[in-house]
């Protein structure tokens, strides 16, 4: 079985969210569908896109499992995000999430290092 996402975030100022989600992702979005809706393809065929609709914003919770987690997290640092949250569970398992200015929050998570 294969599996494709998208996965969406509602916004309420598209600007402000592009330039964020832009830092957060390290980059422009893989393409913009729209003048309202840009997407990021943050895996193969797993896209996250941000879509101007203010009714709808701020209620957004995503988590990627990266297997980059250290330098995922120090790239958005020197991007100029700072973390809302940072959590260490009993496993090691680490996680990082990031609000948007609308309150959508899109955390990183990664499986503890090797030793």
């Amino acid at each position: 079985m294969s599996v494709d996402l998208f996965a969406g975030i509602s916004v309420r100022d598209y600007p402000v969210a592009l330039d964020w989600y832009e830092k957060l992702f390290g980059g422009p979005p893989a393409f913009s569908p729209n003048d309202v809706e840009s997407v990021w393809e943050v895996a193969e065929h797993r896209y996250v896109y941000v879509e101007h609709r203010p009714e709808h914003a701020g209620h957004a919770l995503i988590t990627l499992f990266v297997s980059d987690f250290e330098a995922r997290i120090a790239g958005i640092a020197a991007r100029g995000l700072t973390p809302a949250t940072e959590e260490t569970y009993d496993n090691g398992v680490r996680k990082t999430t990031y609000a948007d200015a609308d309150g959508n929050e899109i955390g990183f998570g990664g499986a503890p290092q090797s030793a």
